[in-house]
């Protein structure tokens, strides 16, 4: 009981002390808060990579006839039989039919473009044609449509269930152009706004000879925009209706790949992939299996593989280079606590004489670290923790209080500083920081328990 009693009045009595628990909360809470926004950091890199890639992605080669039972025949192109088919595969939750391709904008406005040398008069844009109503099941369009803007623009759709439909503030001359919507980050770069026209080019496939033709032009009204959280793709991509898109390509095909949901990707890819490759083989529409499996079904991982497995390392050496930040404050309770047993050799002098054992000694001290380890762990788990669910808010606050922009949004690939706090790593920090502690008292605490009391009280 004395050990506990001593202990904690030494810590009280001594603010030299509380510098050992401060290194502690200090090491804990920035671990924690780093580490936080390096997974968040990661997550959101992760989602970059991912775009808007589904689960699954089906992509057909319809260039290239199928053999089903000895017979040879065109692989099937209708879009709604092939979502249909995928849905009866029990892991898969939804399934929407997309029209891709690549184009150039060319805007209205074309005196920003023209007089800016960062910009040339057209930009990459990768075109995607959706069926709304299905593309709400399988991602999160439905969200990036009502999203509060970032950048102050009130350009949003004026209905989200439907956002095709009528534009306000929209008169034609003529026939109504078809709508697009835009990503918030390339309107606001090219003063795109609700109700304006623009101009997309791009060059199409002949339908007969698969050659490319000579590039073509259309012009549409801009139906709105949407906000991913993501800047690049929000640069970079156009949704427009599937059979618009169709019909502007002319290649007799209505899509070009279908995007699928499963209702649990990370524990049903393998056997959703395997369900999906016999149930659309065995009505025309994918090729036989390969050694490699099914090569016209893939994750989203497949098309990122070589990135995925760098973000991981990265975490990975981020975490143990990060963790030398305990070492110095387990070195700082090491230097504090051997300072007290030298200047304590007559107090332990005297608990011997009066019969205290080594271990009463060696737990004293030990007791000591377990103070300072408990108490700023535990401060550094609250104040990083808390740190990391309100950083935008901290950020914001210590711009406006300095003048400085802290963390500048137009660099990075995402408008907020991302954080996820992840349990495993945070108990791993708190255990860590504790045990490093406890090591770094072992020593001195030895030490005490070897002195001998006579050596101890000889200069007293």
């Amino acid at each position: 009981m004395y050990q506990a009693f001593l202990s904690f009045r030494y810590l009280r009595a001594r603010p030299i002390n509380w510098i050992g628990v401060a290194g502690i909360f200090v090491a804990v809470s920035a671990l924690i808060l780093i580490l936080s926004i390096m997974a968040g950091f990661l997550a959101e890199s992760r989602g970059h990579l991912r775009g808007s890639l589904a689960d699954v992605l089906i992509q057909p080669h319809l260039d290239r006839p199928i053999e089903i039972d000895g017979q040879w025949r065109p692989v099937g192109t209708d879009a709604e039989r092939l979502c249909e088919v995928a849905l009866t595969v029990p892991e898969v939750a939804a399934a929407s039919p997309h029209y891709t391709w690549y184009g150039m904008l060319a805007a209205q406005r074309r005196e920003r473009m023209l007089s800016d040398p960062n910009f040339g008069d057209l930009s990459l844009v990768k075109l995607v044609g959706i069926d709304p109503e299905l593309e709400f099941t399988v991602s999160d369009l439905r969200e990036d449509l009502t999203r509060e803007s970032q950048l102050m623009l009130d350009q949003r759709v004026a209905d989200p269930d439907d956002p095709f439909g009528p534009i306000p503030g929209y008169e034609p001359d003529g026939r109504p152009l078809d709508p697009v919507l835009v990503g918030e980050q390339l309107a606001n770069l090219w003063g795109l706004r609700r109700g304006r026209t623009l101009e997309l080019v791009t060059a199409v496939l002949d339908a007969e000879t698969g050659a490319p033709r000579e590039p073509v032009s259309r012009t549409f009204v801009v139906a709105g925009t949407f906000r991913s959280m993501n800047n690049e793709f929000d640069l970079q991509t156009l949704y427009l209706p599937r059979a618009v898109m169709a019909d502007w390509m002319g290649s007799g095909r209505s899509f070009t790949d279908v995007t699928v949901r499963l209702h649990d990707y990370e524990g049903q890819k393998a056997a959703a992939l395997e369900g999906l490759g016999a149930a659309l083989h065995a009505s025309g529409f994918l090729h036989a299996r390969g050694p490699d499996g099914w090569g016209e079904l893939r994750t989203w991982e497949d098309f990122q593989r070589s990135m995925l497995a760098a973000i991981e390392n990265e975490k990975s050496l981020m975490g143990i280079m990060l963790s030398l930040v305990l070492l110095v404050a387990a070195f700082t309770v090491f230097a504090i606590l051997s300072m007290l047993v030298q200047e304590k050799r007559r107090d332990i002098g005297i608990l011997t004489a009066l019969g205290a054992t080594p271990r009463g000694v060696l737990g004293t001290f030990l007791m000591i670290g377990f103070w300072e380890a408990t108490l700023g762990s535990l401060l550094g788990l609250g104040a990083g923790v808390w740190a990391a669910k309100e950083i935008n808010a901290i950020e914001a606050a210590l711009s406006s209080a300095f003048g400085i922009t802290i963390f500048n949004r137009e660099v990075y690939l995402f408008d907020h500083i991302p954080t996820v706090i992840e349990p495993r790593a945070v108990a791993l920090i708190v255990i860590g920081a504790f045990l490093a502690t406890l090591l770094a008292a072992a020593f001195p605490a030895w030490r005490a328990a070897r002195l001998d009391p006579v050596e101890a009280l000889r200069h007293e």
